[in-house]
């Protein structure tokens, strides 16, 4: 479901140089407002030993591309989000590498029995970059300027009916109707806290969006100090800030060309890389500075099977069954996503709460597959597997599919259509079988559950699968209308249970984050809702 997988890709050749680099990181530019660092040319490279050839206080990133707007109230990008989540704050912040929230510019919250009313307590001493303390205020600023605004996250702040300024500490939000996950949407990038003294850039009622395309104006520890199009974005402080990270100086530096990106981060010129393929990434383990991070991601890979609209062998959860143990996870992992995908354990991925470690994982049996689909009568069965062009790991995937089944004596035909038009079928039911990818908005189980398997979202609104059990039904609605966490926990674990057992989806794998950095950089912590995300304020050379 996920809105933010979309990157826009230049693909001029970019080189490094080591010897330009020196003088780069000595001089200041004209246009500079703080620091002493800009990135160095991008001229050739010479060949040069690899080394450690940035400052202890500045931190190189390799990006692909140059950013759209970096507005909180407009963007979905995460290629956007690398460059605001760390300038703004939010009421709460994930905390370390886990989908669960802390406080941030809250220091408490409380929410109404009926999950109506959230109240907040804002710890004092946060200040924008330009000094301004942060207050109730511009919290209900905010988020009026997001709903007005309407455009992406007010998709997801729709649910909320008022802010209330209580006082300059408190604030409270009223909601339309009960929403478990709202607590963990306010820490995701659009619950970033803007400066009300933007309305100082307004231009023609844009509620100064056009101003913060291009600049921030936050409260988190750094601030957009300069942006070079096609060169470079830089951070430097907030010098308000209360966190005084190691980190001072912050380039993304546009670099189109994988080649110039393991180029430069073999020789120590960038700290960070990443635009390199996976097919390049075993290679660069082989760097004696650099080395690869790898950790599930919350994207998940996987197979409808149309559960009521396909193939009537299909409406039998033992031929399902039988679907999913004729699959060779390991091979598939291997073959698709060069070994760096970790097969899944049920629909709620690892490293999201709820998640549910001891819950059955189908693996490889024929013989096992064959047997349900003789306990099931059936025999020579012959499906379709319906997928488009828009991943390009799908052909091999469908290919792979089609020889595990055959395996089993189930007969994949592979249907491959647009895109979009593969959208409509889905949407319509008009298939056997269907891959897709999804990924959460927000660090919740509903992202999963309530769209996957309540029988109100059949097609593209979540139950791509067509599925509908009436249990599952109550148990999920009953875990969206309640904030008690462990018992949403536990309702969702029994739901879990009964789709792993029926077998609505073929449960592929989580395709892993993986990240090429230099061993000189420390206290990087990968949290799985914010990919291409760096916690800067934590980490040093």
């Amino acid at each position: 479901m996920k809105r933010r997988w979309s990157r826009s890709h230049l693909f001029t050749s970019l080189l490094l140089s080591l010897s330009l680099l020196a003088a780069a990181c000595s001089s200041t530019p004209a246009n500079q407002s703080q620091g002493e660092t800009k990135p160095p040319e991008n001229t050739p490279a010479q060949n040069a030993p690899a080394q450690s050839a940035t400052p202890a206080d500045t931190l190189f990133v390799a990006i692909n591309a140059d950013q759209g707007t970096l507005d909180p109230a407009v963007t979905f990008d995460n290629g956007a989000w690398k460059i605001t989540y760390p300038t703004y704050q939010r009421l709460v912040e994930y905390d370390g590498a886990t989908t669960e929230v802390k406080p941030g510019l809250a220091k408490e919250w409380k929410v109404s029995d009926d999950g109506l009313t959230w109240t907040f307590t804002l710890a004092e001493g946060n200040k924008f970059a330009d000094g301004t303390p942060v207050t109730a205020e511009a919290v209900k600023f905010t988020f009026d300027r997001t709903l007005k605004i309407q455009k992406g996250p007010a998709d997801v702040y729709n649910v909320i009916k008022e802010v209330k300024v209580d006082s300059p500490t408190s604030v409270t939000f009223v909601l339309n109707q009960n929403f478990p996950p709202f607590l963990s949407t306010l820490a995701a990038n659009y619950g970033g806290i803007v400066n009300p003294k933007v309305m100082e850039q307004e231009k023609d009622g844009d509620l100064g969006q056009n101003y913060l395309a291009n600049n921030t104006m936050g409260s988190g520890p750094y601030q957009l100090s300069e942006w070079r199009k096609g060169e470079y974005i830089k951070l430097t402080l907030n010098p308000h800030s209360s966190v005084k990270p190691a980190i001072q100086n912050v380039f993304f530096k546009i670099v189109p060309d994988a080649t110039s990106q393991r180029l430069q981060l073999e020789q120590g010129e960038i700290d960070i890389a990443e635009g390199i393929p996976k097919e390049q990434l075993k290679a660069v383990m082989a760097f004696p500075n650099v080395e690869v991070l790898q950790e599930p991601s919350l994207a998940v890979d996987y197979v409808y099977v149309n559960s009521t609209k396909g193939n009537p062998a299909l409406q039998n959860p033992k031929v399902r069954q039988a679907l999913s143990y004729a699959v060779d996870y390991d091979a598939l992992t291997s073959s698709v996503q060069e070994g760096f995908a970790t097969q899944m354990r049920g629909p709620i991925p690892k490293g999201l709460w709820g998640h549910d470690e001891s819950a059955h994982q189908y693996k490889r049996d024929v013989e096992k597959a064959k047997a349900l689909l003789a306990e099931a009568g059936v025999s020579n069965l012959k499906l379709d597997l319906l997928y488009s062009d828009n991943k390009a790991w799908w052909e091999t995937e469908a290919l792979a599919l089609q020889s595990f089944f055959a395996d089993a004596g189930v007969t994949l035909n592979l249907k491959k259509i647009a895109y979009a038009t593969s959208r409509e079928m889905m949407d319509k039911g008009e298939f056997d079988l269907a891959l897709g990818v999804w990924s959460p908005d927000f660090g919740d189980p509903y992202m999963f559950m309530n769209y996957w398997f309540d029988s109100n979202n059949f097609g593209l609104a979540g139950n791509r699968a067509f599925y509908k059990n009436d249990k599952v039904d109550e148990l999920v609605r009953k875990a969206a209308q309640i904030n008690d966490k462990a018992e949403r926990e536990k309702l969702y674990k029994e739901a879990q249970n009964i789709v792993i057992d029926e077998a609505p989806y073929l449960y592929l794998y989580q395709m892993d984050f993986q990240l090429p950095i230099s061993k000189q950089v420390k206290g990087f912590v990968f949290n799985p809702m914010l990919e291409g995300i760096y916690n800067l304020a934590d980490m040093s050379k």
